[in-house]
């Protein structure tokens, strides 16, 4: 190591070989290190699983727009009812194809002695299929039939390995809201943070589970345009039809990336996020900060020896800035193990959607560096203004 680094600096590694020389004290900085990219990774992972369980619900649609009420309408699931008649009155447009309601209601479901989970229900047309995903396609059509849901084999708190089966041709009966259902299929969404899981069933069958619930009030309302279609422009020529401030329509898209933001930024769990994710990059800084300035201390008078020999601040900088750099490069694949171990572990039991990213891992190394190097600079405040005489 010592000579591919003389070949790469240029000069013999003045950094690397004071690490190594302490190889108790390195040990403890790399760990350090280690510890800080785990702080970071954990929320950066946390912040993403809540982006991605936001980001799943609206990927069953595949409308052109989705109109909601303005109230709440930030949130897909806090959406507050409109008027069907906004349905009607959007089809009047020459370039909406086609349009469907969807209805969304909240439940629990005890599903034994001592299992009860979070549901979120979806009302959906059976014969709406041109709306939703494609592999949706077929078993939306077998909801048809009375009293029949589509079940989240990803349901916290319940063992749905025994739903795996489940056909509409042999039903598995469950019992919800004091009523009989059967699932003829399933889906695999999860629940994210805001439940346990997501189950689909007809119109006809959310109006049975849910009695004070009316086909005239949906939750949103999506429409399909004409081929060739502007979304944006029909979006705007549509709100001019509405009373002011009655309705919001935007694109799936749009909706989706919006509810993202404000889930990130005006939620508490969101700021608790970046917050944390603050709180281990300080910890990375002060931890490689104390390492550094300790081993500035202990050499002090080499660096003086330097310094009266006419070497510049930068040349002691860059002995720092290669210590920080080796300690971010080294201590950063621990972090990355046992963060991808616990990315797993939370994946396992809580069937949220956390994994690592290329881009998040990428962003992490690189902050990494830079947290180092900051503190590695902060480290070289004593001899920068201080003269030989004085460092000894």
């Amino acid at each position: 190591m010592t000579a591919f680094l003389t070949r790469l600096l240029g000069r013999l590694p003045v950094g690397y070989l004071q690490l190594t020389h302490n190889r108790g004290r390195l040990l403890a900085a790399l760990a350090g290190v280690a510890f800080a990219n785990v702080l970071v990774f954990v929320q950066l992972g946390l912040a993403g699983a809540m982006a991605e369980s936001v980001a799943i619900p609206y990927r069953l649609f595949k409308p052109d727009l989705l109109i909601v009420s303005p109230a709440e309408s930030e949130v897909l699931s806090d959406a507050a009812t409109l008027p069907r008649q906004r349905l009607y009155q959007a089809m009047a447009h020459p370039d909406v194809r086609g349009g469907t309601s969807i209805y969304m209601a909240r439940a629990t479901w005890i599903s034994g002695r001592n299992a009860s989970s979070s549901i979120q229900f979806f009302g959906l047309a059976p014969d709406a299929t041109p709306f939703f995903h494609d592999a949706l396609a077929a078993p939306l059509v077998s909801l048809s039939m009375a009293d029949t849901a589509l079940v989240d084999t990803l349901t916290r708190f319940v063992d749905m390995r025994s739903y795996a089966k489940a056909h509409p041709e042999a039903p598995i009966p469950f019992e919800f809201q004091n009523r009989q259902l059967g699932a003829v299929g399933t889906v695999s969404i999860g629940g994210g943070f805001g439940g346990d899981g997501v189950f689909l069933v007809s119109d006809q069958t959310f109006f049975h589970l849910f009695p004070k619930r009316s086909s005239a009030t949906p939750s949103h309302i999506l429409l399909a345009l004409a081929p060739g279609a502007d979304p944006m422009r029909v979006s705007a020529e549509l709100a001019h039809l509405y009373p002011p401030d009655s309705v919001r329509i935007r694109t799936v898209t749009q909706a989706s990336g919006q509810e993202i933001r404000h889930q990130m930024t005006k939620r508490p769990t969101g700021l608790v996020f970046a917050f944390g994710v603050m709180i281990g990059v300080v910890v990375g800084i002060v931890i490689a900060y104390q390492v550094l300035s300790a081993d500035v201390a202990d050499h002090v008078r080499e660096y003086a020896t330097f310094k009266a020999m006419g070497f510049r601040q930068r040349f002691f900088v860059g002995i720092i800035l290669e210590e920080a750099i080796i300690l971010a490069a080294i201590g950063f694949w621990p972090g990355l193990a046992l963060s991808q171990l616990f990315y797993h572990s939370l994946a396992t039991l809580t069937n949220i959607p956390i994994f690592m990213t290329p881009e998040r891992a990428v962003a992490v190394f690189i902050g990494t560096i830079i947290a180092c190097s900051v503190s590695g600079v902060l480290a070289m405040r004593k001899l920068a203004a201080a003269e030989p005489a004085d460092l000894f």
